[in-house]
Formats: structure tokens, C-alpha cells, sequence
């Protein structure tokens, strides 16, 4: 199967500034690779969605990557993070912590509650739209997504 026959990498992008989910948006657009995002605005509706979407018990109606908010109204990142690499069949999601936060505390604590990777938000847009072109390169390209190799895709 040739990438250009693959269905789209489902990201889930738990984020409550709208300017940076309007930005995230955008630049996934251009993605050499089809990608279907959808966003939740809080830990709340992530959890939410997660553990009714895992019901299934199935990988591959489960998105193939998170993007993940620290700061975010009603529970945080580390809450969903802490929820998530606790559950059997999400914690196999790799999980990328994209924040504002640089502070050490948040980088250990993400870590040690399995995220997979820990990015500070670039405050300018050619250098957010950088972090995105790697996300994409990396995690769309180079690495093997869980849910994706289920099935040979």
C-alpha cells in the first residue's frame, strides 16, 4: 500500500486558545500527508470522547496522534495524560504535550505520566508552522503509528 493510498493520520488536538487551533488547522491543511484533525477545547471533552470512542476496543477508530494542551480549563493536560496512560487501549497513543510552558516541572511531570514528547509553543507564526512541518515529518513519516500497524497500513 503506497502512502498515497493510506486514509488520513487522525490527530486529536485537545486546545482551548482558538488562535492556535485556527493555526494548527491551517498549517495541517498543507500537510504533504491527508490528515483529519479534530479539536476539543478542554481535558473534560478529551477524556470524554476517549473513553467513549475506546468502547469499540479497537485502535484504529481511536485517533493516531495527540496534540495536548498543559493549560486548560476543567481538567488539565497532566490529568488527561495521568487518564489516558492508564487506560489498556489509549496509552498506546503516542501523545505530543504542545504548550506554552518551558518550565521544568511541567517537562518532568509530563514525562513521567508517558507523554511521548514535550514541545513549547513558539510564540511566531513561521516559527509555530516550523514545529508543525516537524510533527508532521517525524510522526506522519518516519514513526510507526500503533494504530496504523494493526492492519499493515
Amino acid at each position: 500500500m503506497t502512502s498515497a493510498t493510506l486514509p488520513a493520520i487522525k490527530v486529536l488536538l485537545v486546545e482551548d486558545d482558538p488562535g492556535d487551533v485556527e493555526l494548527t488547522k491551517e498549517l495541517f491543511v498543507s500537510a504533504k500527508i491527508p490528515v483529519s484533525l479534530r479539536t476539543l477545547e478542554d481535558g473534560e471533552q478529551a477524556i470524554s470522547y476517549l473513553l467513549e470512542t475506546s468502547k469499540s476496543g479497537e485502535l484504529q477508530d481511536l485517533p493516531d496522534l495527540i496534540l495536548l494542551d498543559l493549560n486548560m480549563p476543567k481538567r488539565n493536560g497532566k490529568e488527561v495524560l495521568d487518564v489516558l496512560k492508564k487506560h489498556p487501549l489509549l496509552k498506546l497513543i503516542p501523545v505530543i504535550v504542545l504548550t506554552t510552558s518551558s518550565s521544568d516541572r511541567d517537562i518532568l511531570e509530563s514525562y513521567a505520566l508517558g507523554a511521548n514528547c514535550f514541545i513549547t509553543k513558539p510564540v511566531g507564526f513561521k516559527e509555530f508552522s516550523e514545529i508543525v512541518q516537524s510533527i508532521e515529518t517525524f510522526w506522519f513519516s518516519l514513526a510507526k503509528l500503533p494504530s496504523r500497524s494493526q492492519h499493515g497500513r
